[in-house]
């Protein structure tokens, strides 16, 4: 018996030994090496994947051909898995989503930045999503940090926003129900009534300040005039658009990707069509999201990538050739 436990042992100690996690760009991302979900993860081995999921807040796993029994196991040991009220769900398996987009079925209201399911009080934690089918050229995902958006921004504008409120509702399925559906409608208003999230969210592992607001779900700023809170919105979604903050994603068959829900927004380009392109999709529960608690501080806390470089105070950085710009 001893002997198998430590063959055992050293077998675990091997297949940790072998995991890779492989930085993809200064602010977000990696790769994974040496991870085969066709087997159980140890508890170990899912420590380094956790870990590389709330540092990395996005982590991809190439030639992962397994099964959505699988797929689900892995989404499980993250936490409970949920079912999306609109999407597309497997009939046995409804905590499985099938994009499966064609010319038949062109893709829709995913070409925009977005957080999943903020509508929710409770958005999910993190969503796993493998290819199963894709296009030849395009369909590519991208995704952006918004806990790197936030640290972008300027103490003044931090100050601003700190406290701040945004009202979250599903707006873009609300043309999908006609008139004979408006019983429906209503029951799915009183399932996901508006919850108000904070505009700065407290990652609740990493500690990181993350900017919680997307142009999908959020429809206006508490305590603001219409136009004051269009205005501010406006700018704070901008912030996924910069490329240093983002990650492009080109996918392959049976390329797994799993992002941190509470900390990053993404968007599915739409330029592959009339191709086809297929995704299976598991979220995981997550928990309500939680501001900054008392009066604004500056962020401690450390994370991937410098957003600003330092500059001594009066003086400003020169070109050192001279096609430079700043």
């Amino acid at each position: 018996m001893a002997a198998q436990t430590a063959n055992r042992s050293a077998a675990v100690l091997q297949s940790e030994a072998k995991i890779r996690v492989k930085p993809i760009n200064g602010f977000i991302g990696a790769e994974i090496e040496g991870v085969d979900l066709r087997r159980p993860l140890s508890p170990a081995e899912f420590k380094i994947v956790h870990a590389a999921l709330v540092n990395y807040e996005v982590i991809v796993l190439h030639d992962q051909d397994i099964s959505v029994d699988q797929q689900m196991a892995f989404g499980a040991l993250f936490g409970e898995l949920s079912i999306h009220p609109f999407s597309p769900n497997l009939a046995d398996k409804p905590e499985v989503i099938i994009l499966d987009y064609s010319k038949d079925n062109p893709p829709a209201l995913t070409d925009i930045w977005h957080v999943d399911e903020t509508f929710r009080e409770a958005p999910p934690m993190a969503t796993i999503l493998r290819a199963k089918v894709v296009p030849e050229v395009g369909g590519d995902t991208l995704f952006a940090s918004m806990s790197a958006a936030y640290r972008g921004l300027s103490e003044r504008m931090k100050q601003h926003i700190h406290g701040m409120e945004a009202l979250h509702d599903f707006k873009p399925w609300r043309p999908l129900f006609a008139h004979g559906d408006r019983a429906k409608l209503r029951k799915l208003e009183d399932d996901f009534p508006n919850p108000w999230h904070p505009v700065v969210r407290l990652h609740p592992v990493s500690g990181r300040r993350v900017l919680y607001a997307n142009a999908q779900f959020c429809t206006r700023i508490k305590d603001l005039k219409t136009d004051e809170s269009d205005t501010l919105l406006a700018f704070l979604y901008r912030q996924a658009t910069i490329p240093e903050y983002q990650l492009r994603v080109k996918w392959k068959p049976n390329t797994l990707v799993m992002w941190d829900n509470r900390s990053v927004q993404h968007y599915a380009s739409h330029d592959y069509y009339p191709a086809r392109r297929t995704m299976e999709r598991v979220t995981v529960k997550g928990d309500r999201p939680k501001g900054v608690a008392g009066s604004y501080t500056p962020d401690t806390v450390t994370a991937n990538g410098t957003t600003k470089p330092v500059i001594a105070e009066g003086t400003r950085p020169g070109p050192k050739r001279a096609f430079d710009r700043y």
